[in-house]
């Protein structure tokens, strides 16, 4: 049976729809979470069931497959984990939050016990790739998705993904693994960030995850896996003794910082700890002086941890006074220019907006992304369409509303 997406206003029961007979059945969704989803993540169906109610846990629609989607984590499972409702059901777990050292000398050797990888961080934007299995017993008959951070099939992604990767004899091959990886380049809708080896569009994995359990593959596995399938991977700096690490880091990290690269993730080879992320002062610069191009539109934890993130960097790093100048006048310059430019733009009558060219096939698939923003809650139009180039506007609403009320002479 499937189930057909009808429930009662109560939040009580499911409607079962079965398209052999055409019967639909009702079931309670405590017997269903009870009976279902519990076998499948081992959390009880009262958690769920509040979950539900809180809307913590969210349904919709995904691919016509009836989904539940994990706005916030419960319990052991991670938010952006989805369950396909489908006769088979279907979990894919989300990705674990990566924590951040602020220091590299005592962090790497508090945490790891004798080796760290180091492989670079990308910057972009955080994709699952994954297959779902259809109705048939064929393994040939799946579909291949790409998740975004927070469990929404991209279409774009999901398309460009297949254009630029072989994914099919993988998923053939692997139906209960998911690639976990960076979408890069100038041509994303998410992140734009100039990667010369790159270009427009490109894909790298990260790390190769069981589907249910989320448990990752080992360096090696994951690198030969990777190399057996001709799928791209992200570059690995070299595997350290914890002692030497910092140091090694330290000068890898300060040359990712001269390319206009982003930072490292620091692994145990084999996965049985949790990555460690590091990130470029350059990087840090990078973001804050994008986020004050629309100040309105950043919580204030966005700026504060950046700028946190530089005095430690500072710190560890024991710069020069000349060092040490250059780094502060960069940050000064990445939160003065934009925003003065911002007020300056308004103003005048123009608005904080922000526009990305993606390409597509036609018109209709331009279409089809702006309703994935949408349910992102992203405020966006479709400024342009021709020859299989859309231009994206985004409209940071909150921006325009406030440095237009403060112009005014509104108080803040």
């Amino acid at each position: 049976m499937k189930i057909d997406w009808r429930k009662n206003n109560s939040l009580t029961h499911f409607f079962y729809l079965c398209p052999q007979c055409d019967l639909i059945s009702e079931i309670s969704i405590e017997n269903f979470l009870e009976e279902k989803i519990h076998q499948k993540v081992g959390i009880k169906s009262e958690k769920l069931e509040e979950a539900i109610k809180k809307g913590t846990i969210k349904f919709y629609h995904s691919l016509n497959i009836p989904t539940l989607q994990f706005k916030k984590g419960l319990g052991k499972i991670e938010e952006g984990t989805v369950i396909y409702l489908t006769n088979n059901i279907q979990v894919i777990r989300g990705f674990p939050k990566i924590r951040r050292t602020l220091l590299l000398s005592p962090s790497l050797e508090n945490y790891f016990p004798d080796q760290v990888a180091v492989e670079e961080k990308m910057n972009g934007y955080n994709v699952r790739l994954a297959c779902l299995e259809c109705e048939s017993d064929s393994k040939d008959d799946i579909t291949i998705i790409a998740l975004t951070r927070g469990g929404y099939i991209c279409p774009f992604t999901t398309k460009k993904a297949q254009e630029l990767m072989d994914l099919s004899t993988f998923f053939q091959d692997n139906p209960d693994l998911v690639l976990c990886g960076e979408m890069v380049g100038t041509a994303n809708p998410y992140v734009s960030h100039h990667y010369e080896e790159i270009g427009n569009l490109g894909f790298r994995v990260f790390d190769i995850r069981q589907k249910l359990t989320n448990q990752p593959l080992s360096l090696d596995k994951k690198r030969k896996l990777l190399e057996d399938y001709g799928l791209p991977v992200v570059r690995l700096y070299g595997i350290f003794p914890v002692k030497e690490a910092s140091e090694k880091i330290k000068e890898i990290i300060k040359q990712i910082g001269l390319e206009n690269r982003e930072g490292v993730v620091m692994k145990q080879p084999e996965m049985e700890l949790s990555p460690l992320k590091y990130t470029s002062s350059q990087a840090h610069n990078r973001e804050i002086k994008y986020a004050f191009n629309f100040p309105f539109d950043f919580g204030r934890a966005f700026f504060f941890s950046r700028v946190i993130r530089e005095g430690f960097q500072a710190y560890e790093m024991e710069d020069s006074p000349e060092e040490l100048r250059k780094r502060a006048q960069r940050m000064g310059e990445s939160i003065i220019y934009p925003m003065l430019k911002i007020i300056q733009d308004i103003a005048e009558g123009d608005s904080a907006i922000e526009d990305t060219i993606i390409e597509v096939d036609n018109q209709d698939e331009a279409e089809e992304f702006m309703r994935h923003l949408h349910d992102l809650g992203v405020s966006a139009v479709l400024e342009d369409y021709n020859d299989g180039k859309a231009v994206i506007r985004r409209i940071h609403q909150s921006t325009n509303d406030k440095i237009r009320n403060y112009l005014k002479g509104g108080l803040y």
